[in-house]
């Protein structure tokens, strides 16, 4: 049994809304009933592996604020590896959380040979799944890190060179080995550098193909292997490249619609690259839910001031409100909430990650209560209804029947001469609404 890393942090608890306590949970109340469900079902939370154990503050202007070595003598060996996977699994069991996400490079060093790196990533993997059976923390997805390696500087799937391409392969073949060995969920697809930065010297259809070639052994593999659960593309519109083949949530599903591979794929909707894209949180997550393809949540929110990728830990309740009333509308995600969430680099201390993590559920566990308010309030379901009951019956049923013609509706046209202004859509009496179950 390892020693404890988190020396002054205690288990967190709830205590609820009036409570003053930094460390413990004024809405994440794990076992309430909300909608029939134990709050903890509806929300299963899930630790990045990248920012929490590994991002130390460092940014392009300067170096290292935080301590992450946990104990490690030396960053960057095996020792520190284990060290991480210690911390995790504190950290996860303190809080509650009940899973964790991965890319291949998080949990180990990378070698300059790739068997060796493979070697590392069997050695960690079995350390890990000890740790997963001593706790029953489970494994939500995995993933590669194929963007941070000058090799990928034109991409992975993207990429001119078939060399890359099959290194990029066999990346994927091993974490995709890790991600059933410790029973994941889902398997990732972020195409970090999978676009371009000018279409003067790209193919952007060969490239786009090869992406969709890439995905098809990936998934051909994993059935083989006995991975059962989803693959998710995760979209994002811009940074690293200046235009990204996963642009947004319609943008990925029409890619994989056109190439065959819609039904393995669900999307991972992040929160911060949908503002990137121009889009809301809100609006990809409908999006994919009414394409069938909502996966999983990157549950962090972005600056609108700032035009790149901030990964702040949540702490819009409106805007948690939001997307938890998208997913219970939609029934619920086949994956979970993963916070790819990032202390700010002044907040660098150990005690700063629990109060994020705490921010963060407690965010969502409100605004999963305000969700639920907002649906069993059913003014918003109910005035949506009503606001298209004139295709309920008469002309408007034979159109959604598609019993109807062109001509038809012409002539229908021409008996009425005129035709009145459609309905009012009452935006401000529905966002009166929200606010008044939010703060009323």
């Amino acid at each position: 049994m390892m020693s404890e890393i988190f020396t002054n942090i205690p288990k967190i608890k709830y205590e609820g809304a009036k409570s003053k306590n930094p460390l413990a949970f004024k809405f994440y109340d794990p076992e309430k009933i909300v909608l029939g469900k134990p709050m903890k079902e509806h929300l299963p939370f899930a630790m990045a592996w990248w920012h929490n154990l590994c991002a130390a503050g460092t940014d392009m202007f300067g170096r290292d604020t935080a301590d992450k070595a946990f104990g490690a003598a030396e960053k960057g060996t095996m020792e520190h590896a284990k060290a991480k996977v210690d911390a995790g699994f504190e950290f996860m069991s303190k809080l509650g959380v009940e899973y964790f996400c991965f890319h291949d490079v998080d949990i180990i060093p990378e070698a300059d040979d790739i068997n060796e790196t493979n070697r590392r990533l069997d050695e960690i993997s079995d350390y890990i799944l000890g740790k997963m059976q001593e706790t029953g923390i489970k494994c939500l997805w995995g993933t590669a890190n194929m963007f941070s390696n000058p090799r990928f500087m034109n991409g992975a799937g993207s990429t001119n060179s078939a060399d890359v391409y099959c290194f990029a392969a066999a990346q994927i073949k091993k974490a995709l080995d890790l991600t059933v060995k410790l029973g994941g969920k889902g398997y990732v697809f972020w195409g970090g550098r999978e676009g371009y930065e000018t279409l003067l010297n790209t193919d952007m259809k060969f490239e786009q193909e090869n992406i969709a070639r890439l995905m098809k052994m990936a998934v051909e593999y994993g059935r083989k292997i006995g991975f059962t659960g989803d693959f998710y593309i995760e979209p994002k519109p811009k940074e690293p490249m200046k235009h990204q083949y996963d642009f947004d949530a319609a943008t990925a599903i029409g890619f994989l619609r056109q190439y065959g591979l819609d039904k393995d794929f669900k999307m991972n909707i992040e929160a911060n690259h949908a503002t990137l894209a121009g889009h809301t949180f809100q609006h990809e997550l409908r999006v994919s839910a009414i394409n069938g393809m909502l996966g999983s949540i990157d549950a962090n929110q972005g600056d609108y001031l700032l035009g790149w990728d901030t990964d702040e830990f949540p702490f819009d309740v409106y805007e948690a409100t939001m997307c938890m009333y998208e997913v219970l509308k939609a029934g619920g995600l086949t994956g979970g909430f993963n916070f790819d969430a990032k202390c700010r680099r002044p907040s660098n201390t150990y005690e700063d990650m629990f109060e994020s993590y705490i921010l963060g559920m407690d965010t969502f566990a409100l605004g999963l209560i305000k969700a639920a308010e907002i649906i069993e309030d059913g003014r918003l379901d109910g005035f949506v209804k009503d606001k298209y009951a004139s295709f309920n019956d008469g002309i408007g049923a034979k159109i959604v029947a598609g019993e109807t013609t062109l001509e038809e509706l012409a002539a229908y046209a021409a008996e009425m001469k005129s035709v009145e202004t459609p309905c009012s859509g009452k935006q401000e009496r529905l966002e009166g609404i929200v606010n008044s179950i939010l703060f009323g």
